[in-house]
């Protein structure tokens, strides 16, 4: 029959090569500690261990037996922590957004995870309905998007803002509607949302409607399309938090505009969950922290 105490004794003298200090430190007898390696072998029918007199050595299944007692009992207590809905740092998260949410928010909570080893988080970029899609099937706990969400069975709420940058390529001189329209727009998944709205803030006498540019190109990977603009093929609009994180941000940059405009960015998850409170450090800790690094946010 199984027993996790039988590997807890076999895992203590793999790491104190000594039966008596096993016994020491589990506070058995030596010949308890000796019963439980027997009892083992005898479950997994197989010898785990060589002895030589006082010493012993490991043998191939006794390799492989600890190896697996080690990932046993991590699971075990990573299990035991998320059953733990009011710890703040462990436990597991289960959260999914767009890829211009996860350029910036997937490393903090990496960040978070190497300093509370016992947090554990499941992050997948996906687009905005699938995120719906897949909320409702149970597959995430929340979901970010960028767009309002009207659905009976979920709750959207507002939970971050960034400003919407127009970028073009580092050597553009202009700065009229005009001008853009000479080089041509870039396009990826809400690219053309995000253009609307900033260039008809900042162009209300000129800007009727994305169909008048000349449309370079399309790609669904929002971290890609700076890489055209930095080559040269047209402008585009994204969030700071893209710009921030691409590594062309050095070969384009972003016009100066009199009217700022928000990204906004909408939490989304099931009515009738109850969200452990690690949740909500994490949410309010990178929002926070965007508040701390850069200016404060344009008003709406």
């Amino acid at each position: 029959m199984f027993n996790a105490q039988y590997f807890r004794t076999f895992i203590t003298l793999v790491e104190t090569g000594s039966f008596t200090r096993t016994a020491r430190r589990l506070e058995m007898t030596q010949p308890g500690v000796s019963q439980h390696i027997r009892k083992l072998e005898s479950y997994l029918d197989k010898p785990l261990i060589e002895r030589k007199g006082r010493s012993f050595t490991l043998t191939e299944s006794g390799r492989r037996a600890y190896d697996y007692a080690l990932k046993l009992f991590a699971e075990h207590e990573q299990f035991r922590h998320g059953l733990d809905d009011d710890s703040l740092d462990s436990g597991e998260c289960r959260i999914a957004s767009p890829g211009s949410v996860g350029l910036m928010f997937y490393p903090f909570i990496l960040g978070q995870q190497q300093m509370h080893p016992n947090l554990t988080v499941n992050y997948s970029f996906a687009f905005n309905h699938e995120i719906v899609n897949d909320l409702l099937e149970g597959r995430y706990d929340i979901g970010i998007v960028t767009e309002q969400v009207n659905h009976t069975e979920l709750t959207c709420t507002v939970w971050h803002k960034e400003p919407l940058c127009l970028v073009v390529p580092a050597d553009f001189a202009g700065s009229t509607l005009s001008d853009l329209m000479g080089i041509g727009f870039l396009n990826y998944y809400d690219g053309i949302n995000h253009a609307n709205a900033l260039l008809r803030a900042n162009y209300p006498d000129e800007f009727r409607s994305m169909t008048h540019f000349r449309h370079q190109g399309f790609t669904n990977e929002v971290s890609m399309v700076l890489d055209a603009v930095a080559r040269g093929l047209g402008f585009t609009v994204v969030s700071r938090l893209v710009l921030e994180t691409s590594p062309w941000q050095r070969q384009v940059k972003a016009l100066a505009l009199p009217q700022g405009i928000n990204e906004v960015l909408y939490l989304l998850r099931r009515r009738d969950s109850v969200l452990p409170k690690r949740y909500e450090k994490l949410l309010d800790g990178f929002h926070h922290q965007r508040l701390q690094e850069k200016t404060p946010l344009v008003p709406e």
